[in-house]
C-alpha cells in the first residue's frame, strides 16, 4: 500500500492556428527551454479556465462546495448596492461603504483603483451584507459611529467568522490559495499547484493576415477591404503538470475526506477537456488531452518537462516515448515507488501505469485522494 500525500498529473494536449494565451503586445505567450523557444500557456490562464468552466464536472457542480467571486467591486456590488435598492438613508450608506471598502480593501480601498481585484467566498460576502444590512438599520447617526466601529474591528470580526465556517474562501480558494493584502490571516495556501504548459518542441507560428469587407460597399467604390489586420497564430502540442497536496487541501476543506476525492475527480476531468478559451469565434481553440497520466506517492513531486529539453518531434507518439523513457530512468534512478495510471490515444504504453479510459482515471484518482492511499 503507497501512502498517497500527493497527485501528480501530466498531460498532453494539441491545438492548430490559435492563439491561447497572449502577453502584453497581443502575440502569444513564450518561454527558453533547451536552447529554443516554445509557446507557453500560463498557469494563471489554465486555472481561470477550470475554475470557471461550466461542465458536468464544473467545481460548481460539487455538493457543499460554495462559491467564490474575484472582483475589486464586491462591496460595492454585493454589499451596498442592495442597502441603496432598499432605500435606506444615502448618507448611511455612503459612510458604510466607506467603513467597508477600507475594511476589505485596505486604508485606500475607498478608492476603485487602489483595491486589488480580490477573491472572497460566498459565506464571506453573505456575512459582510448581513453585518452592513444590520448597521445600516441603526439611527442615522448610531449607524455612522457603528460603521466606523465594525471597520475598526474588521479583522478580528472576519477572523471569527472564518473559524466558524468550514470553507469560508470558497471552494476556488481551498484549492489555488489566495492572498489577501490587507489581511495576511486571511491567506490561504494553495493545495494544487499548476505549472505553466509549453510546446514540447519548437514554437510553431505565423503571422495571419486577415481583411474585413463592408457588406453594403457598392460596385462603384473602391474595391478593397475595409478594414486590414494582422495576428498571430500557434500551432503546438503542450505538455502540462499539476500536483495536488492532499494535506493542504484536507487542511483547507477541515478535513472532509469525501468532498476531496470529489474536487480531485472533477479537476481530472477539467483538466482534460478544458482549454483556453481565447479567440473562440476566428479559432475554435477546443481540444482533449490526448494523453494523460496520474501518479500517487509520498515524496517530493517532480515534473517530467526534462524529457523535453532536448525539442521533441511534434507528435503525440513519439512525445510519450520520450515521457515513458525519461520515467523509466527517474524509476531507477531514484526508485519512488509512484503507483501510476494512464490514459492515451495512441495507446503508447508507460512504465508501470495501467491504460485506462478518462472516467476510470478520475475516478481512481479521486478515490486514492479521499482514502489517502493507493
Amino acid at each position: 500500500m503507497t501512502t498517497a500525500r500527493f497527485l501528480q498529473i501530466h498531460s498532453l494536449h494539441g491545438y492548430s492556428a490559435v492563439l491561447l494565451n497572449r502577453d502584453d503586445s497581443g502575440l502569444a505567450k513564450r518561454i527558453e527551454y533547451g536552447g529554443c523557444t516554445r509557446t507557453r500557456i500560463s498557469s494563471q490562464c489554465l486555472k481561470r479556465h477550470w475554475r470557471v468552466a461550466d461542465s458536468v464536472h464544473a467545481l460548481t457542480r460539487i455538493d457543499g462546495a460554495p462559491a467564490a467571486t474575484r472582483s475589486r467591486e464586491i462591496v460595492t456590488l454585493e454589499v451596498v448596492r442592495p442597502l441603496r435598492e432598499a432605500g435606506h438613508d444615502e448618507d448611511v450608506v455612503d459612510a458604510v461603504e466607506q467603513a467597508f471598502q477600507t475594511a476589505v480593501y485596505g486604508e485606500k480601498g475607498d478608492q476603485r483603483s487602489n483595491r486589488q481585484p480580490l477573491l472572497l467566498g460566498a459565506p464571506e460576502i453573505e456575512y459582510l451584507a448581513s453585518e452592513a444590512a444590520r448597521i445600516a438599520a441603526l439611527p442615522a447617526e448610531q449607524a455612522k459611529a457603528a460603521a466606523k466601529s465594525w471597520a475598526k474591528d474588521a479583522r478580528a470580526n472576519m477572523k471569527a467568522m472564518r473559524e466558524q465556517c468550514s470553507l469560508p474562501g470558497g471552494l476556488v480558494a481551498a484549492l489555488f490559495g489566495r492572498m489577501v493584502t490587507s489581511d495576511v490571516e486571511a491567506n490561504i495556501d494553495a493545495a494544487v499547484h499548476v505549472s505553466h504548459a509549453f510546446t514540447v518542441h519548437r514554437e510553431e507560428s505565423e503571422s495571419d493576415y486577415f481583411t474585413v469587407v463592408d457588406d453594403l460597399r457598392r460596385v462603384e467604390d473602391d474595391p478593397g477591404a475595409d478594414h486590414i489586420g494582422e495576428t498571430e497564430l500557434t500551432c503546438g502540442l503542450f505538455y502540462g503538470y499539476v500536483v495536488v497536496d492532499r494535506e493542504v487541501l484536507l487542511r483547507n476543506l477541515a478535513g472532509d475526506t469525501a468532498m476531496a476525492g470529489e474536487v480531485c475527480r472533477h479537476l481530472l476531468h477539467l483538466i482534460a477537456t478544458v482549454t483556453p478559451g481565447a479567440k473562440l469565434g476566428s479559432t475554435a481553440p477546443y481540444g482533449y488531452a490526448s494523453w494523460m497520466m496520474a501518479e500517487a506517492g509520498d515524496r517530493q513531486p517532480r515534473s517530467l518537462a526534462e524529457a523535453f529539453r532536448d525539442p521533441c518531434t511534434a507528435t503525440a507518439k513519439a512525445s510519450e516515448r520520450a515521457l515513458g523513457e525519461h520515467l523509466e530512468r527517474l524509476d531507477e534512478t531514484y526508485e519512488m515507488g509512484e503507483v501510476r495510471k494512464a490514459m492515451s490515444l495512441s495507446r503508447e504504453p508507460m512504465p508501470r501505469a495501467e491504460l485506462v479510459s478518462l472516467a476510470k482515471l478520475a475516478d481512481w484518482g479521486g478515490d486514492v485522494m479521499g482514502r489517502g492511499h493507493a
